[in-house]
């Protein structure tokens, strides 16, 4: 099984930065992380695709987020991260990272227990 474990959730001012981990860990020996992503969940609001990287290298994000928000990835240890820059207070929200995983000759999608992330002064 896996499992995705996220980090560095927290409260910043308005313009402060943030970076979130999502770390893949789990007894799959041979495990390929395809695509990761990032969304969001503001209480009353439908959950909001953030950001997503191919194991190519290739991204993509919201139109709203383009130049604030950088996703990434470490596949020599299972981990993508959202740096968050320029933090605005709208950005305020559980933040959830999935991830599309190939484990033997099945993909299956995962998903982190989610961070909350709040922006205010």
């Amino acid at each position: 099984q896996v499992q995705l474990m996220q980090s560095g959730g927290g409260e910043v001012p308005p313009g402060g930065s943030l970076r979130l981990s999502c770390v893949a860990s789990g007894s799959a020996i041979h495990m390929t992380i395809y695509r990761a992503f990032w969304y969001r969940l503001v209480p009353g609001k439908e959950r909001e695709f953030v950001a997503s990287m191919a194991l190519s290298g290739s991204t993509n994000y919201a139109d709203s987020l383009k130049g604030r928000f950088i996703i990434s990835r470490d596949d020599s240890i299972n981990t993508n991260y959202l740096q968050m820059n320029s933090l605005k207070p709208e950005d305020t929200a559980v933040y959830y990272c999935a991830a599309d995983i190939r484990i033997g000759v099945k993909d299956y999608e995962f998903w982190g227990q989610g961070t909350q992330v709040t922006v205010s002064s």
